[in-house]
């Protein structure tokens, strides 16, 4: 049986020695040999230092192409012209399902075309060589960004390879991703992923772990997101890493949003043991965008204005041409220079807000049942009442595709846009709190002249992408 329990050191060397042999590039993985390279590598290309130091948000936007020399061309043009702090290195489809063998065919038809014939970088194919030239060739920090249920050879040779910040975990990159790994399974895979990290950090270099907040993007409620990070930062803590960053995914109301990273940054440092440093990252918003540009920057500017309030350590920025897909190199720097050009406007201006506090107050309070709920259902072990609360409902996210999730409760913005719950399922909440919800979806409903039911959800989920924050239903005519 599973639990959140510290792989032995021999257990540890097993599962290295067997994953190495998942493809041909682990053979030249030599972590002795690994630990001198990190610790050659200068200042400015140490993740966590440079994360930790910094005295405003950091900004870093996704990036990823098969071919080793348009990554470098990529991260260098992000880096000077984006003007971006921290530097990603996005992985392909193939390497996040394990599927190498296309991955490599996918990296040999775009150097014999010229042509992006993968989604992101295949770190797998590279090899620790091709990792250690990227890291080489850039002037900051690097991240691994994927989305992989089994990243444990990805870790592997991407740590080996110079890396130093690796993203995901065992819920994040479960429940909004696959329905093809139970969440036993992908813990037990990121068990191994954070006590390599741990290992790491052991002999010095601290590898940076970044559970990913927005989970499936779409309109989740705070406390949901904040107490996934919060177990998924435990999980790692107790495989020895000491550099986490957690992750919230913007909902677009700025008061929930600013209360919501005040309340992620207030309960990682009580939640997690002070041998942790604990950042925070932003995730501007990961939902659908307007197809206009200019309405696509408003979109980025909200992101911008909400960090700057904010503060968290870290914004994960998005681009004018997130509807069209993969945006250009031009457009990704665009959107990083929009957000920076609003965080340097703003945060010198002492921004208060009425409601800020109070929004805490409920998302700290909602946050806590579920992790006491957590808690109960594994007699105090995380890892057994995580598959536990998930199995019953008691902890569940909206719009998952992982059958290990319920998928029954269905979030809905209020009558300020706020996002709460309309259905609760089986989550895991006291009744004066889920009263508060509905009486604000109430107080929605009768502005609107409509009941509260599925219409509300589906009209929020399409509506920053129609150019608005809440779906309300167009006006009638005269009859």
């Amino acid at each position: 049986m599973i639990r959140d329990e510290r792989l032995p050191s021999d257990e540890l060397r097993r599962l290295d020695e067997t994953i190495r042999t998942d493809w041909s590039t682990g053979a030249d993985i030599d972590f002795e040999e690994a630990i001198r390279y990190h610790d050659s590598l200068p200042a400015n290309k140490r993740f966590a230092d440079v994360l930790e130091s910094a005295d405003d948000p950091l900004l870093q936007p996704r990036a990823g192409v098969p071919r080793l020399e348009d990554q470098i061309e990529l991260l260098a043009y992000l880096h000077e012209s984006g003007e971006a702090d921290l530097l990603p290195t996005t992985i392909d489809s193939y390497t996040r399902d394990n599927a190498y063998e296309k991955a490599k065919e996918g990296l040999e038809n775009a150097r014999e075309t010229g042509d992006d014939t993968l989604n992101g970088f295949p770190a797998v194919n590279h090899g620790v060589e091709g990792c250690r030239e990227l890291i080489g060739a850039t002037d900051a920090p690097i991240e691994v960004r994927h989305g992989t249920p089994d990243a444990r050879l990805l870790a592997a040779i991407t740590f080996a390879g110079g890396f130093q910040s690796f993203e995901g975990g065992p819920i994040s990159y479960n429940i909004p991703y696959t329905n093809r790994h139970s969440l036993a399974e992908t813990i037990e895979n990121w068990q191994f992923v954070d006590r390599l990290a741990g290992a790491y950090t052991e002999h010095g270099v601290r590898i940076n772990r970044e559970p990913f907040g927005p989970l499936t993007g779409t309109l989740v409620p705070p406390s949901i997101a904040i107490a996934i990070m919060l177990i998924e930062g435990k999980l790692a803590a107790t495989q020895g890493v000491r550099s986490l960053t957690l992750g919230y995914g913007q909902v677009g109301n700025v008061v929930q949003d600013v209360a919501a990273l005040r309340a992620l940054k207030e309960l990682g440092q009580e939640f997690l043991s002070d041998e942790v440093c604990v950042t925070t990252v932003f995730h501007e918003w990961m939902g659908g965008f307007p197809p206009d540009e200019a309405r696509a920057n408003g979109v980025i500017g909200l992101g911008g204005l909400t960090a700057a309030i904010a503060r968290p350590d870290k914004v994960i920025t998005k681009s004018p041409q997130e509807f069209q897909g993969v945006p250009t190199m031009e457009a990704n720097a665009s959107g990083l220079r929009t957000t920076r050009q609003v965080i340097d406007m703003a945060i010198e201006q002492d921004i208060d807000i009425d409601g800020i506090d109070r929004e805490q107050q409920l998302i700290e309070r909602e946050t806590r049942n579920l992790l006491e709920a957590v808690l109960e259902a594994g007699d105090g072990d995380v890892v057994q009442g995580t598959l536990a609360a998930f199995d019953s409902g008691a902890l569940d996210v909206p719009f998952a595709p992982s059958d290990s999730a319920k998928g029954a409760v269905l979030p809905a913005r209020d009558d300020d846009g706020r996002v709460r719950i309309l259905e609760w399922g089986e989550l895991a909440m006291d009744d004066e709190i889920k009263e508060i919800h509905r009486a604000r979806l109430s107080q929605r409903a009768d502005t609107e002249g409509r009941d509260q039911s599925f219409r509300m959800v589906a009209d929020d989920v399409d509506a920053i992408s129609e150019g608005k924050l809440i779906g309300r239903p167009e006006p009638r005519g005269d009859a």
